[in-house]
């Protein structure tokens, strides 16, 4: 009796300690930790996500999650009954009012001259990401799909779609010649699939029907104004152009050339003794694009490992601030967070042709990140467009494989 008596006791006191933490966030307006669901109105229609609330001593920390990825964003402060969110890089923000339940308030997203905003609304407790109200299909999501975005001029944008699904649980993405579309979460609703995204930078919704020939018929919403219509054609053999034939040398040059100044005002070449006889890879990428974010990840990772081989890498950033020190800012904070050890130079601003004017040896720049590598006598040897980040799979572990075999070839050559 005194054992149950005691665990009783325990049990009372682990339950008011939990209540107390949520009843003191309430309080404080701070959000309770916990499992969070959003929606952001964008073009009047409702784009869910998901995000986790993780208090760590006098702070707290915020998990964004699209599938098996969640984003960390650890710049978050309050002031009474308001809450500001920073997203970790990207020039966006939430800021809204809370009671530690709810939070409503706005999805704030600052470009060039511009801003836009979008409402946000977001509850705590709440799991699940779109609501089910139908019975699911049967429809088998396994093999590829080719896919056309079509806008509302007629354009048409080819990708591939790759799909997972379990139970009415759907994840994957859209590859294209510029990147993938990241990790998208979703699920079937009857004959009807969803699909969203939430990185911080891209607000991304997907919706189709599923037809009676297992086709899919539907329309995909970005941000405060985009938006095409999209089908798909289950296709076990779809394929992109090979990304290493996009993007190449004009006639006459074989080698790269440019001088750019470092985060610290420093020019920086790569007829810099430092790059002398090693193998480079060049990374042109932007503090604003979520897939030099993932190939980011990759080349930090990987420069930390084989920096002491005969390997250098170089990021040619390409900011939507022409600012200096506001492009600095920014790529200062994606140093700091993923913890790159090699070179960023400030190269010029994100329009494409503008990129391209400062490296006029390059037929044109069609993607960032575009990756650009060299062997030890200085010559470019394979010109990469876009990435397939860890949201592609197979994909993903396919680059790693032949970007491994690749630089090791390179590194294997002599420089003279």
């Amino acid at each position: 009796m005194l054992k149950y008596t005691f665990s009783l006791f325990c049990l009372s006191a682990f339950c008011l300690i939990i209540f107390s933490c949520n009843d003191a966030n309430q309080r404080s307006g701070k959000l309770s930790a916990g499992q969070w669901r959003a929606v952001i109105a964008m073009q009047n229609q409702q784009m869910p996500f998901n995000f986790e609330v993780e208090n760590k001593g006098d702070s707290q920390l915020i998990y964004l999650v699209n599938g098996k990825e969640k984003l960390l964003l650890n710049e978050i402060s309050y002031k009474n009954d308001s809450v500001k969110i920073s997203m970790p890089f990207y020039d966006c923000e939430i800021i809204g009012k809370t009671n530690g339940k709810k939070l409503e308030g706005v999805y704030i997203k600052h470009l060039p001259n511009k801003e836009y905003r979008l409402p946000v609304v977001a509850n705590w407790g709440q799991s699940f990401r779109f609501e089910q109200t139908a019975t699911q299909t049967t429809l088998n999501f396994s093999d590829k799909w080719d896919v056309d975005f079509i806008e509302e001029n007629g354009d048409t944008t080819k990708s591939v779609g790759i799909f997972v699904r379990n139970g009415t649980d759907v994840t994957g993405t859209f590859l294209t010649t510029t990147g993938d579309y990241r990790f998208l979460a979703g699920n079937i609703d009857g004959n009807r699939l969803n699909l969203s995204c939430f990185d911080g930078e891209h607000a991304f919704l997907f919706r189709a029907t599923i037809n009676a020939d297992s086709t899919l018929a539907g329309t995909f919403w970005s941000g405060s104004a985009y938006a095409a219509k999209w089908v798909a054609r289950r296709n076990p053999n779809a394929e992109l152009p090979n990304p290493d034939s996009l993007t190449f040398l004009k006639a006459g040059y074989d080698r790269l050339n440019f001088s750019f100044p470092d985060l610290n005002g420093n020019d920086v070449s790569l007829i810099d003794k430092k790059y002398k006889d090693k193998v480079v890879i060049v990374q042109m990428l932007g503090s604003w694009c979520p897939n030099c974010m993932d190939e980011t990840i990759f080349l930090s990772k990987y420069y930390q490992t084989n920096k002491d081989k005969q390997i250098e890498i170089v990021g040619l950033a390409y900011e939507r601030n022409p600012e200096f020190n506001e492009a600095t800012k920014r790529l200062k904070k994606m140093k700091l967070r993923f913890e790159i050890e090699y070179d960023l130079l400030i190269a010029g601003t994100y329009n494409k042709a503008a990129a391209a004017a400062t490296l006029p040896m390059l037929n044109h720049v069609l993607a960032f990140p575009t990756t650009i590598f060299i062997d030890k006598k200085g010559r470019v040897r394979k010109i990469h467009t876009g990435f397939n980040g860890p949201g592609t799979g197979i994909y993903y572990d396919r680059f790693v494989e032949e970007f491994d075999i690749f630089i090791k070839k390179l590194l294997e050559e002599e420089a003279i």
